[in-house]
């Protein structure tokens, strides 16, 4: 690797003063930051490393998905509550899915997220090993979890022998660009010595545990029923919280005392505002948990209840869904966002100490989005009118993004992906794809029409 220094009209570095430097620049060498600062000081401290002036831009982290999911189901799979969602499409799917279609699907995912300024992608997926090659290919930063289903009515997922080989073969591999976690659908996913194991696991390797939780109101009767408590309190019981890191998806349902509950332990959330409001899953009470220190990222779910990657429209709706909830304008404010996409989504997967902001020491994983744009105008990067960080939330979208660096290497350079080529990649998707839905609706049709699921409409079990 060689060094440099990126320079810009602005440099919004996401530390703990939300620091943004006019005319700023950032020192770079094998992969990591040397400095930021103004450009004439950086140019000055660093006289042997050539200048990258991108013009019209301003330079900030890389954006991070902390929970999401590669697929190729994308606008096929609409209008449905979450759980006629489940039975009828994504079940299904995953009964038929093979594992190099589960690779094109990876690759056509990270492109996208690449493209739209996410240099790390949380995917829980399947037959993983597929997705670790297309991050290592593409050039993105990956925590691999694995699509997990250790229960005799879900033995179409992967198991726990696939996810510890997976943890044994890929974690911390790709010059520690990929990393691996113990994966589980769902708690009612693994019967007891499943959970059990996945949390010896996660203990041993010494890796996160990442789950979804409370999505649906219906899941709060499904645990009392089964356990005679709220979901937080089960998890409890049962050890998760004892992981190194538990990280949960949605948390939609959550009550006061189950915030309360999960602030005293190594939890985070993955908030998906987009899939939330698009499944009719409910709003999650994120201003509640930030409030008490919990680490809260953001996530786009997957292609199918999005449908796309793009982190800043995932801002955007981070932010009016919490004006909507507490009927509070000032609720969920533009920095506040911006830190979930960035830091603090960097802390809820553990990785704050290397990626999230721009300071000396951590990996440079830098975007540049274009200001030069309709969305980015006026901009006052200074002064009583100062409005950048409003602009990046509330008007931005990916395809604003000029450049994409992961570990000092730029994979996406003037909007165009320089690892991959995506129209080949678009190209196998349309020619695996038919003949998986072709199987797919073969297997729905000798099958009732969709699969068993573990909680009925009235929240009882299945």
């Amino acid at each position: 690797m060689t060094g440099t220094i990126l320079t810009a009209d602005y440099l919004l570095t996401m530390d703990d003063a939300n620091s943004v430097i006019p005319k700023g620049a950032v020192a770079i060498e094998n992969g990591r930051i040397l400095a930021v600062g103004m450009r004439d000081d950086i140019g000055a401290a660093h006289p042997d490393l050539p200048v990258r002036t991108v013009d019209n831009a301003v330079l900030m982290p890389g954006l991070i998905n902390a929970h999401a999911h590669s697929g190729f189901l994308r606008g096929t799979a609409e209008h449905l509550p979450v759980w006629d969602w489940l039975t009828i499409h994504i079940n299904p799917m995953h009964r038929m899915l093979q594992p190099h279609e589960a690779e094109v699907a990876s690759r056509l995912c990270y492109a996208e997220s690449a493209l739209a300024g996410t240099t790390t992608v949380v995917d829980m997926w399947r037959y993983m090993e597929g997705s670790a090659r297309a991050a290592q290919a593409i050039g993105t930063r990956l925590v691999a979890v694995p699509y997990v289903g250790e229960h005799p009515d879900y033995d179409y997922f992967d198991t726990l022998d696939m996810n510890e080989a997976m943890i044994e073969t890929w974690h911390r591999k790709a010059n520690g660009r990929v990393n691996v976690w113990v994966g589980l659908e769902h708690l009612f996913y693994a019967d007891e010595a499943g959970q059990r194991r996945a949390i010896e696991m996660a203990k041993r390797h010494n890796t996160g545990f990442h789950t979804h939780c409370s999505e649906a109101e219906v899941e709060i009767q499904g645990f009392i029923d089964v356990y005679g408590k709220r979901p937080m309190y089960v998890l409890e019981d049962i050890g998760f919280f004892e992981t190194p890191r538990t990280m949960l998806a949605h948390a939609v349902w959550l009550d006061e005392a189950e915030v309360e509950l999960i602030s005293k332990y190594n939890v985070s959330i993955a908030h998906n505002p987009v899939s939330n409001m698009k499944l009719a899953s409910g709003i999650a009470p994120i201003a509640d948990m930030l409030a008490r220190g919990i680490p809260v990222g953001l996530g786009t779910d997957g292609e199918k209840e999005n449908n796309n990657f793009d982190m800043f429209e995932e801002m955007k709706a981070a932010s009016l869904l919490g004006k909507l909830r507490h009927r509070d304008a000032a609720a969920m404010d533009s920095w506040q966002c911006l830190r979930m996409a960035t830091i603090l989504g960097a802390k809820a997967i553990g990785l704050d100490h290397e990626i999230g902001s721009l300071e000396g020491g951590k990996r440079a994983d830098i975007i540049a989005v274009r200001t030069d744009t309709p969305r980015m105008t006026p901009l006052f990067g200074e002064g009583p009118y100062f409005n950048l960080q409003h602009n990046l939330v509330h008007a931005v979208r990916g395809s604003d993004v000029a450049m994409t660096m992961v570990d000092g290497e730029i994979i996406v350079e003037d909007g165009i992906l320089k690892t991959g080529d995506v129209k080949d990649i678009i190209a196998d998707i349309h020619a695996m794809a038919p003949d998986h839905f072709a199987r797919r609706a073969k297997w729905l049709a000798e099958n009732g029409g969709g699969t068993k699921q573990w909680i009925s409409e009235k929240g009882g079990t299945a």
